[in-house]
């Protein structure tokens, strides 16, 4: 069971769900570390043709989105559930907690600044 985030904490889960999903596969890993890229082939406006290899691509992605969306509390999916791959997922929600961090730090430094002068 992968470790669960609910907002809170975000770069200690963070670290426990890398090494996590590594556990599991090291390749679920770097598809969501290096992403997903595949040439499209399109056979019809609604189907694409993929070879065998782009379709393990592709699975290796599903694993991995499945993994990190049963980590997710609800408003966390709600976050990133528009996402397309793995690695979307994982800098989106990167983006998001650590910017909010970064917010928090300097608002901490602030008031202290505020409290020095």
């Amino acid at each position: 069971m992968p470790p669960f985030f609910d907002g809170n904490d975000y770069s200690q889960w963070k670290i426990k769900m890398s090494t996590f999903i590594q556990s599991l596969d090291y390749d679920l890993w770097d598809m969501i570390a290096f992403g997903l890229e595949l040439p499209k082939e399109y056979i019809s406006k609604s189907r694409i043709r993929y070879n065998e290899k782009e379709k393990v691509m592709l699975k290796l992605n599903a694993k991995a989105k499945h993994i990190i969306f049963c980590a997710l509390s609800s408003n966390e999916f709600d976050r990133i559930s528009s996402c397309e791959s793995a690695k979307e997922i994982w800098d989106k929600l990167e983006d998001f907690h650590e910017e909010k961090n970064i917010e928090g730090v300097t608002s901490c430094l602030m008031a202290l600044e505020d409290d020095t002068s």
